[in-house]
């Protein structure tokens, strides 16, 4: 393969190919899926050696060694305003409400994924403007959680759009402070939802972390 901009290419296609292979591998329980999940992740070698011009099979060991989540997953989510009032979206899953947003996907920038996560789940586009705080879910109240997450919440600027909602929404609407609805404590609580509102109230406040 010459020049360094297909190797590229055909590297972040084996990364995405592994990332939907070892998720496959992860849930999957019929033994035919589970069989479809391995040839991809083979697949996904293959390719990984290829544009490394290495040994195809010390890459499939190195993948086959690898099981479940081996770092803490990666959640995005926006805070939306508009007229002081923050964009919350009630999730299908527990019938409660929360910032719109989502895993991260594979090569995907962040602000271009929440970006996403805001026009899928409710219908407007918004712009990530700057990130408000990353915090760590082992010390925010939800060590039940079968994944260590960290979650990147980002000041998302309103540019258009109209209220939709989605396979995972079932409503939308923007909320004052004094009255937010029931929340998706999985999701986000009152203390993160206070810090966004005093983010979008003071622009030139510091990123926050931990």
């Amino acid at each position: 393969m010459t020049g360094s901009a297909p190797q590229g290419r055909l590297l972040a296609w084996a990364r995405r190919l592994e990332s939907i292979a070892a998720t496959g591998l992860h849930y999957a329980k019929d033994p035919f899926d589970v069989q479809r999940y391995e040839y991809l992740r083979d697949v996904a070698a293959e390719m990984f050696a290829h544009a490394a011009d290495t040994d195809v099979e010390a890459v499939r060991g190195l993948l086959r060694a690898e099981f479940g989540p081996g770092t803490p997953k990666l959640v995005v989510r926006a805070a939306v305003f508009r007229d002081d009032r923050i964009l919350l979206v009630r999730e299908v899953a527990d019938n409660a409400w929360a910032m719109p947003g989502g895993w991260a996907e594979v090569d995907e920038l962040p602000s271009r994924g929440v970006e996403r996560e805001v026009r899928e789940e409710t219908g407007y586009e918004v712009h990530a403007e700057r990130l408000i705080y990353l915090h760590d879910s082992a010390i925010h109240g939800r060590r039940d959680r079968t994944y260590h997450v960290y979650t990147i919440f980002f000041l998302c600027k309103l540019l258009g759009g109209e209220a939709a909602t989605s396979m995972e929404t079932v409503e939308v609407g923007f909320f004052p402070e004094d009255a937010l609805p029931p929340l998706s404590r999985s999701r986000n609580t009152e203390a993160e939802l206070a810090r966004a509102f005093a983010a979008h109230r003071n622009p030139d406040g510091p990123a926050c972390f931990d």
